[in-house]
């Protein structure tokens, strides 16, 4: 089974990553608009068992994902099963159909530009996001993928990459979190250029 290691940083620009990024020789991409339609469950409350359920568009291209409940307080860290879709928006709107005739809810878009690298780290390609959110503000993401035996050392990679791109105000709860109770970033740990 895999797993998804994640650890997210609200930032106020994207200046001092993209500096600490380019001197350990990754590169960021040019980016793209993410929409990401969230569900609920018919039977289950995803917010009780910590469970995500969604569509995403991202240009032509569709997936459906899953994601279990977080296994740990410190990362976002849970199984993630993603599945690509027919391409184009009549497949996205049939699926949504469906889904709604199964008795799936949309429960809220988010709307995103990711921009994203890969950086080399302590022999680990780890993934670099740089999301910037509608309505809400600027994150980091590190990603690592893992199965269970590398979840330990993805979760000690990712906190020195933060370390290293000084990356301090860390947030747990995931945008739709975050949009559905529009909290404010901690203030703790702050840093103007970061």
């Amino acid at each position: 089974m895999q797993f998804e290691v994640e650890r997210k940083f609200w930032v106020n620009d994207f200046s001092v990553v993209v500096a600490a990024l380019t001197d350990l020789g990754s590169n960021i991409d040019d980016g793209v608009e993410q929409v990401d339609q969230y569900f609920a469950h018919p039977s289950r409350d995803f917010v009780q068992t910590d469970e995500v359920f969604r569509l995403r568009n991202v240009g032509d291209a569709n997936f459906v994902t899953y994601k279990g409940a977080r296994i740990d307080s410190t990362t976002k860290t849970r199984h993630e099963l993603e599945l690509p879709l027919g391409n184009g928006a009549q497949t996205l709107a049939d699926f949504e159909s469906l889904l709604t005739l199964l008795g799936f809810t949309p429960i809220m878009t988010v709307r995103k530009f990711r921009r994203k690298g890969i950086c080399e780290w302590e022999g680990t390609n780890i993934e670099v996001c740089l999301d910037e959110i509608d309505q809400l503000g600027t994150f980091v993401e590190l990603e690592a993928t893992t199965d269970a035996r590398g979840l330990d050392d993805a979760k000690e990679r990712l906190a020195s990459l933060a370390e290293r791109l000084e990356l301090t105000r860390a947030e747990r709860r995931s945008y739709l979190e975050l949009l559905q109770h529009q909290l404010s970033p901690p203030t703790m740990g702050t840093r103007d250029s970061v």
